[in-house]
């Protein structure tokens, strides 16, 4: 019996998930290698810079999505981090 996928729009957005069993942030990963740690970077930043004046809440709780992966993708390879 198939589960119908539980979404959330920070967890797990439906709009990433679309038909495919990877998700979007995977593909990501795998494309960027090294670089990954730079877009985590960057989606905090832009996730910080507009709650205020897109989503509010929603927006730094995706901030902080991206900022526990970037913890962990650090936690994963220390020899890239300073």
């Amino acid at each position: 019996m198939n589960k119908k996928p539980v979404y959330d729009a920070v967890e797990k957005p439906e709009h990433y998930n679309q038909d495919h069993d990877i998700e979007c942030i995977d593909a990501i990963r795998a494309a960027l290698g090294s670089g990954f740690k730079e877009y985590l970077q960057g989606n905090i930043l832009k996730y910080i810079w507009r709650h205020k004046y897109k989503n509010g809440v929603e927006d730094l709780k995706k901030a902080s999505w991206y900022h526990a992966s970037r913890r962990q993708h650090r936690n994963r390879d220390k020899r890239s981090y300073p």
